[in-house]
């Protein structure tokens, strides 16, 4: 098996610590220790020049809230490209934003291919427009809802485009069948030991051992599913 190139991941945020517990667990920690992925996380304020670190100010305009400053988050992303090893083409600068398009399982797929990410968690009342205008490749959402800052969907959007990088699960079939991956359904119900639990039984079909008739199942289940909490992805 060809490994896969190291994918470098920064992440720029006021709010680094929030972020050591996530990618310190499970398959991201995997992922790190296997050479697969590095991931850095940066604190804007490291940028700002001034006693108190100053990385807002107040909107022109007027307004409520405090808006990030453009100029600290250029000369951020202006280090981090300088540091980005040589010949690295692949690389996309992204926003977490509410404004953003929708993030789902397709984009994730296309950002695991690029070489070199870099998040910027969004905080406060916004961020000066300049930083969407010249210096973001694509803003992303989660979801049409607002949260306090983009440290959150940061995490999420890197946990779903790491764990589809080649070598970081171990069974690479896995991702294959799961919700949104290869079909616009949503993923069948699963069952394991034992077969029957407080008289809740398991299909008899998927204990059958016949594979055509499985497969029948699993792909009717999986109608029923989308039907059901996702008609919109049915239609």
């Amino acid at each position: 098996m060809i490994k896969s190139k190291l994918m470098k991941i920064d992440v720029l945020t006021l709010f680094p610590k929030m972020f050591k517990g996530p990618f310190d667990e499970s398959i991201i920690k995997r992922a790190q220790k296997k050479g697969l992925v590095e991931i850095q996380i940066h604190n804007l304020r490291n940028w700002a020049k001034d006693k108190r670190k100053t990385v807002d100010g107040h909107p022109f305009g007027g307004g409520t809230g405090m808006v990030l400053m453009v100029k600290p988050i250029y000369e951020a992303l202006s280090e981090i490209k300088k540091l980005t090893p040589k010949g690295t083409k692949k690389r996309k600068i992204i926003l977490l934003s509410p404004s953003g398009k929708a993030f789902n399982q397709k984009r994730a797929q296309t950002l695991s291919k690029q070489e070199h990410l870099v998040f910027i968690c969004g905080h406060y009342e916004g961020i000066d427009e300049r930083v969407k205008e010249h210096l973001v490749d694509e803003e992303i959402s989660i979801g049409d809802y607002v949260l306090t800052g983009g440290e959150l969907p940061a995490m999420i959007v890197i946990d779903s485009i790491v764990r589809l990088i080649p070598g970081v699960l171990e069974k690479a079939n896995a991702i294959k069948e799961e919700s949104f991956s290869c079909s616009s359904l949503l993923e069948h119900p699963q069952y394991t030991r034992p077969a029957n639990f407080k008289d809740w039984k398991v299909p008899e079909v998927l204990l059958s051992g016949n594979h055509q008739q499985i497969k029948k199942w699993k792909i009717e289940k999986a109608k029923e599913i989308t039907k059901k909490n996702r008609p919109d992805l049915y239609s």
